[in-house]
């Protein structure tokens, strides 16, 4: 091969390499125009639905129930009240294994075969990310175990609430009623907006009769919370109106009286003041104590 034939393939051997490098540089440059392209698509036109995604992840909308309206008798003693109690929350979203997670907390706080049959049938109706009551009325002892385990159940949390009370139990419960767990048939029949975060609704007694007047409107915070779904810091917050009180022409010192008078003997008794007829005792005999039945009665 002569000089002329090796610069001849030195030439070809440059030009091939420079038509690859180029095509290299073509490759390497649509790529990098793609990401860049992508990146901008992201940054400009899809910033706000991330945003709105990124927010929704460490954002939540907790609904606030609105106290129960109070009954009273004709000369202001109550009947029926609200007292502060807590109970054991759980975000269904963030468990990945419910079963086992309910195996594992039942050795910590005590769980019902009841309690637990309520909770899942309450998931079915609970809304995204929403909290579904799982025991109700904690003791100081049951608060205390989980606080020291609470780590280990992420989703789960202990929340303060209102919880009906009857201060002079059987003595009323004919007349005034109770409250007790919404269930699966009066969930598709209320309000769902009205009705958010509230888990009692009259059942017997005045209680059901002025269902509309005692319950009030509900409220939301908009809650920052950290991966694990505790709360940091409350945002924006709507109170709830309170439900209107309830005032009755009966007086608590004859419902007793009469109620007594029956000393466990079967059957009933009303008391009407002849000048206007207002209802002034209203005894049924027998009775029960209502406040049992607020959170329901186990079936096991």
């Amino acid at each position: 091969m002569n000089v002329r034939d090796e610069l001849k393939d030195e030439r070809a051997r440059r030009a091939r390499f420079g038509r690859r490098a180029l095509a290299g540089f073509a490759i390497m440059l649509t790529l990098a125009m793609v990401v860049a392209g992508r990146f901008v698509y992201l940054q400009v036109f899809e910033h706000a639905d991330y945003s709105t995604r990124a927010k929704a992840n460490r954002v939540r909308l907790r609904h606030l129930p609105p106290p129960r309206g109070l009954i009273y008798d004709r000369e202001g003693k109550l009947l029926a009240d609200n007292v502060p109690a807590f109970r054991l929350d759980v975000v269904p979203d963030k468990v990945k294994h419910m079963d086992a997670m309910l195996q594992r907390l039942s050795d910590v706080v005590p769980l019902t075969a009841d309690d637990i049959r309520r909770f899942k049938q309450s998931l079915n109706q609970h809304r995204p990310f929403e909290s579904v009551p799982l025991k109700f009325r904690l003791t100081e002892s049951e608060r205390d175990r989980f606080a020291i385990n609470q780590w280990q159940f992420p989703g789960v949390n202990i929340a303060p609430y209102l919880t009906r009370n009857y201060p002079y139990g059987a003595g009323f419960a004919h007349v005034v009623g109770y409250v007790g767990r919404i269930d699966e048939k009066e969930q598709q029949r209320l309000d769902p907006d009205r009705y958010a975060g509230t888990t009692h609704i009259g059942k017997t007694g005045l209680e059901k009769e002025y269902e509309n007047l005692l319950h009030g409107t509900p409220g939301y915070e908009v809650v920052e919370v950290n991966a694990n779904q505790r709360p940091l810091r409350v945002l924006q917050r709507v109170a709830a109106r309170p439900g209107r009180n309830l005032y009755l022409t009966i007086d608590e010192r004859l419902q007793k009286a009469t109620f007594d008078a029956f000393d466990g003997q079967t059957g009933a008794a009303v008391a009407i003041d002849p000048r206007n007829g207002n209802v002034l005792a209203m005894v049924t005999v027998p009775s029960f104590d209502p406040n049992l039945f607020v959170n329901g009665i186990s079936q096991a």
